[in-house]
């Protein structure tokens, strides 16, 4: 993970926003996508990272995440990309085993558009 991305979770660690075992739990979200030759930095996973600890946050708080009007439009947009899908299943999953909550479907669409788009982004060059 880049400083910059590194910044980005200590910033919500610091600040409050969330608790410690969120920002762990995406900062080995972030790591385990990086080691499968994602290129995770905070140009390409900066929003994914605020995305998710956001969300978790809010359930976490026990603040209720509503769907949205746009989720059936979210749905028809991962069409084309299951492997995206089935790694925010996943992730909510695990989600749940480590911190209670697990994602509603509304927040598991829209981390599966940041999925999509960084699986779309070249691969992390492996000599760094």
């Amino acid at each position: 993970m880049d400083e910059q991305l590194a910044l980005r979770l200590r910033l919500f660690r610091e600040g409050g926003q969330v608790p410690a075992e969120v920002t762990d739990f995406v900062a080995a979200e972030l790591t385990a996508l990086e080691a499968e030759g994602n290129t995770v930095t905070e140009a390409t996973a900066g929003m994914l990272t605020s995305h998710l600890t956001m969300a978790l946050g809010r359930l976490l708080r026990g603040e209720p995440i509503e769907e949205f009007p746009t989720d059936e439009q979210v749905a028809n947009e991962l069409t084309g990309h299951p492997e995206a899908v089935a790694r925010a299943r996943a992730i909510s999953a695990r989600a749940a085993r480590e911190l209670g909550p697990a994602l509603p479907e509304s927040e598991v669409g829209f981390l599966g558009l940041h999925l999509a788009v960084l699986a779309r982004r070249p691969p992390a060059d492996p000599a760094r």
